[in-house]
């Protein structure tokens, strides 16, 4: 049985992680500092579907903090050897890192450092590290393969995710430590990340508010579920050479016509209201999967109208407090 040190826990795709790790037999340590990134109950709830697994611990910590993180390593290597670090912790989101940056190279580069180093010094052969499409910037190529030449970084949140990307290369490197790096393509799904537009949109819907995109809605995403994407993630784990790997629907959807889905599924008509584009969005994302189905054995099973009832029969389910998330 092995014994896997999740960051990024209670996030939502570690989440989505540790519960497919703790059914097929492992032993999860899962780590998150619980921070007022978006509002916490979204954490808690997911949370509190893992911490009643008798395979499962959870210890509250900041990824930057070497102290913290070496001590979560020693006590995990009590119980037996460590077999891999998966690091899901982020701080996510393009437009608030344009002006917050120091607390996203914080946790996103500082903390990788940190694991990485934790890695080194306990004897962790294995790390994965999810990383994002937003390391392709402002690219031409369309859909994107890992080893196109970048565009233009457009924000923060994608530079502090490219240098986390190169120090997992760097250790593998100098001290053999065995990492794979995802790049993950909009994630979406139940209880996801309020400062996205999936949640956003359905909260909107239901509470009779406008649904406010930046731009005219033309851009298209490559909306990827989260069930898919924690089945690629133990698949890199398991299969993964050093990467990059795209994990995405290879497919992607226009922000209106991803609306239209919306409505559809909460049963109303939706007003829009369009604002300014923002310089740190990028036009399009869509990901070229090959290297995910040829060396991994995986590909996307969940189609975007599929994961948008999904979400909506979440909300639904769970409308007394969601429609008090903070969403902006």
């Amino acid at each position: 049985m092995s014994r896997i040190v999740v960051t990024g826990a209670a996030g939502f795709i570690g989440g989505a992680v540790c519960a497919r790790l703790l059914e097929r037999g492992e032993t999860v340590f899962g780590v998150d500092d619980l921070n007022d990134a978006y509002d916490v109950r979204l954490k808690e709830w997911r949370l509190a579907r893992l911490t009643t697994h008798p395979r499962f611990r959870f210890e509250r910590a900041d990824v930057a903090d070497a102290g913290a993180v070496d001590g979560i390593l020693a006590a995990a290597g009590r119980e037996g050897r460590v077999t891999a670090v998966l690091n899901l912790a982020a701080r996510a989101g393009i437009r608030p890192s344009v002006d917050n940056p120091g607390i996203y190279y914080r946790t996103n580069v500082l903390g990788t450092l940190t694991l990485l180093e934790a890695c080194r010094a306990h004897g962790v052969p294995r790390f994965v590290l999810a990383s994002s499409s937003s390391v392709y910037g402002d690219s031409p190529r369309i859909p994107f393969r890992e080893d196109d030449p970048p565009g233009r970084l457009l924000s923060p949140y994608a530079a502090s995710k490219q240098a986390a990307e190169e120090l997992c290369r760097l250790y593998t490197r100098l001290h053999g430590i065995r990492s794979t790096v995802l790049r993950y393509f909009t994630v979406f799904g139940p209880a996801g990340r309020p400062d996205m537009s999936p949640f956003r949109f359905v909260q909107w819907a239901f509470e009779g508010r406008p649904l406010r995109v930046f731009g005219d809605g033309s851009q298209t995403r490559d909306f990827t579920y989260v069930d898919d994407i924690a089945e690629g993630t133990l698949a890199a784990l398991d299969r993964g050479g050093e990467g990059p790997y795209n994990l995405g629907n290879d497919h992607p959807v226009r922000l209106l016509d991803f609306i239209a889905l919306v409505a559809k599924a909460v049963g109303r008509e939706v007003i829009v209201e369009h604002l300014p584009p923002s310089p740190a969005d990028v036009a399009a994302t869509w990901a070229d999967i090959s290297r995910a189905r040829a060396e991994l054995g995986w590909a996307p099973k969940v189609s975007c109208e599929e994961g948008v009832g999904r979400i909506v029969e979440w909300y639904r389910e769970n409308r007394a407090w969601a429609a008090g998330v903070g969403t902006v």
